[in-house]
């Protein structure tokens, strides 16, 4: 039940349940497929607490969760009552570009199997590390039983993508599957060191094929299809197909059977005989593409992708890559795609490290925590959403100092060999089969620390952390100055605790020129998350507007108090606002005064930014205000003070 409120304020802000094709989650992330992505509101899920932010790419509509997501993507479900054994239907999949599509169907095939894949790939990066130190003998049983462990995904991954290619192109899971587990039989992969070739097909040419039996009379090219990527998914997607038109002329009462029957019937021959060689020619002249432009400059290659890493991982284009880095594993057994951006989450972690010492903020400081370690484990969404890119300088630190360790791991040569973990799991993927621990993995962990570095140096010097993190409120030489409450004594002075949970602005950013001059007094501003205003003090409810938006509050001190909901939401009269007093009332710090919709406030055309005025300032001789740049009700928004020490 944790997670049961966040888990409906989400449904209702994606546009409902109607408006849900399919949801998923990687990570940190849960992937919607929308209808109508205008139905969405996206500030209102941005600023909702449990929420990192909303980003829209490749055709999904993502709500950034954090570690905790497979949590709310199981409340989710329950409380949608989504299907997930399904995805959406076919006229839905045609929607979006071309573009948009493609990533859809890649994160939608490699989504469900992320997280086995990458245990696997440690398993055996952690195997052959045993192995280099000594820990280990490589003909002994407990190597080769660890290695089957973490061998056995790699070595029946079609079986695993023929489950996931059929789902995500709307057929049965498990026809897929029995087309990838005849592309891994045993039997058929033994013929070509068993026998000799009846004839060869295009000689001379680099689709040199032997040919060892026929189906029918008609060639049959062999290949390896075990740890192959590219032919079980080209498989699936005719397969569906395929499912689909027998579906339609099959009679009912022997659909269930006849179906899969002659689905399988005509697809695995296919798939044999076209499909699998050209999709294997493919992958593999795919694989030599990747080879030639890593050869034609390590060092250029290994700054492109590890600066841009984390952009790409923005707008989801990350997509396109990871299916080519696991193909580079299966052609050539080793990839530099991955091992490139290898520095990203390392630099990310100094520098919310920096952000971490640094910061004067609380709520920024109790957020680095997490992203730091969740960072240093390679999930850099929490850190780069939540921290990084608000203050924007930091990021940028980030991208320059993952480019440069990208180059000094291109300039080692730094090469996986496994499909390996996130972060710090990934130094096992660089060992050698048979070299061990050579220069390649000293240069990965070279690049670590120069990234690193620099990544936090460059961050505490130059970030502008407590800059952009603190509010710079008006001053009138005569009346206030900018102090915090930390550099003054207080004599006869009263606090004024924030009336709503959001962020602090200046009343010069308003667009609303009464209170943007200082006319009707001073104070600050608040862009509310959360549709709760409480009272700021402890005194008399001496103004309220029929129409609600507005509150005046007299404390026992005399400090006059307007908060004013929105702007011109006079005009809603009092639409969207429930209050809890009336005028006269005596209440305490802390009460709740009213409640108002955002959603709808904003649907309605309206601004909520809220201003919070002491109206009578020329009562002090000080007034200071709030260096947070988030509050919530009850911490400290402004000072009043009659005199100082």
């Amino acid at each position: 039940m944790k997670y049961e409120q966040l888990s409906k304020d989400i449904i209702k802000n994606v546009g409902g349940k109607e408006n849900v094709i399919s949801v998923v989650h990687c990570i940190t992330r849960l992937r919607f497929k929308l209808r109508d992505e205008s139905k969405a509101n996206t500030e209102v899920l941005k600023d909702m607490d449990g929420v990192v932010t909303v980003m829209k790419s490749g055709g999904q509509y993502q709500v950034v969760i954090g570690n905790h997501v497979s949590d709310v993507f199981k409340e989710v479900v329950a409380v949608g009552g989504f299907d997930t054994t399904t995805d959406q239907d076919e006229d839905d999949q045609e929607k979006g570009s071309l573009f948009d599509r493609f990533i859809d169907m890649i994160s939608g095939i490699f989504t469900p199997i992320l997280g086995v894949l990458a245990a696997s790939g440690m398993i055996k990066g952690f195997n052959a590390l045993f192995v280099a130190v000594g820990w280990l003998d490589d003909t002994g049983g407990t190597y080769q039983i660890l290695n089957a462990v973490g061998d056995a995904l790699f070595y029946f991954l079609p079986i695993l993508l023929g489950y996931t290619a059929m789902k995500k192109f709307g057929g049965t899971p498990f026809i897929g599957m029995v087309i990838a587990m005849a592309l891994v039989y045993p039997a058929l992969e033994g013929i070509p060191a068993a026998s000799d070739p009846l004839y060869t097909l295009f000689a001379g040419t680099m689709f040199e094929s032997p040919v060892y039996i026929e189906f029918f009379g008609i060639p049959v090219i062999l290949m390896t299809y075990s740890m192959s990527v590219i032919p079980i998914i080209v498989s699936a997607f005719f397969a569906v197909k395929i499912e689909k038109f027998l579906a339609k002329v099959i009679p009912s009462v022997v659909k269930m059977f006849l179906v899969p029957m002659f689905t399988l019937l005509v697809v695995i021959p296919l798939t044999f005989i076209i499909i699998g060689p050209i999709a294997t020619w493919a992958s593999q002249m795919l694989g030599d593409v990747t080879v030639w432009v890593y050869d034609l400059s390590p060092i250029i290659a290994g700054m492109f992708l590890g600066g841009f890493w984390l952009v790409f991982v923005m707008f989801g284009l990350h997509w396109g890559l990871v299916p080519i880095a696991i193909n580079n594993f299966t052609v050539n057994g080793s990839d530099a795609i991955l091992a490139l951006i290898f520095v990203h989450s390392f630099a990310l972690a100094a520098a919310i490290l920096a952000i971490w010492i640094k910061t004067k903020n609380e709520k920024t400081k109790t957020l680095s925590a997490p992203a730091f370690i969740s960072a240093i484990f390679g999930v850099t969404e929490p850190g780069m959403y939540g921290i990084a890119l608000p203050l924007k300088r930091p990021f940028i630190f980030t991208l320059i100092s993952s480019a440069i360790g990208g180059g000094i791991l291109g300039f080692f040569g730094t090469t996986g060999y496994v499909m390996g973990g996130l972060g710090v799991f990934q130094f096992p993927s660089f060992i050698h089969p048979e070299e061990g621990i050579n220069t390649a993995v000293i240069g990965s962990l070279i690049a670590v620390v120069v990234g690193s570095v620099l990544a936090f140096v460059l961050t505490y010097l130059f970030g502008g952390i407590n800059k952009q993190e603190t509010i710079k409120p008006e001053i009138d030489a005569d009346k206030s100055v900018a102090v915090t409450t930390e550099q003054v004594d207080l004599v006869n002075g009263e606090v004024i605790t924030s009336p709503l949970a959001g962020e602090v602005r200046q009343l010069s950013e308003i667009k609303d020129e009464s209170f943007a001059s200082g006319a009707m007094g001073k104070g600050v501003a608040i862009e509310p998350i959360e549709g709760k205003l409480f009272s700021p003090v402890t005194g008399t409810i001496t103004a309220l507007f029929p129409t609600k938006h507005a509150i005046g509050i007299t404390t026992e001190d005399g400090a006059e108090i307007l908060i004013h909901v929105g702007m011109d939401t006079v005009n809603l009269g009092g639409q969207y606002f429930t209050s809890y007093v009336e005028q006269g009332d005596k209440v305490e710090k802390g009460k709740l005064l009213i409640e108002f919709d955002l959603v709808e406030i904003k649907k309605a055309g309206y601004l909520v930014t809220t201003p919070v005025i002491v109206t009578n300032p020329d009562k002090y001789g000080l007034i200071s205000f709030t260096e947070q740049h988030i509050v919530k009700p009850t911490e400290t928004l402004i000072t009043l003070e009659n005199d100082a020490k």
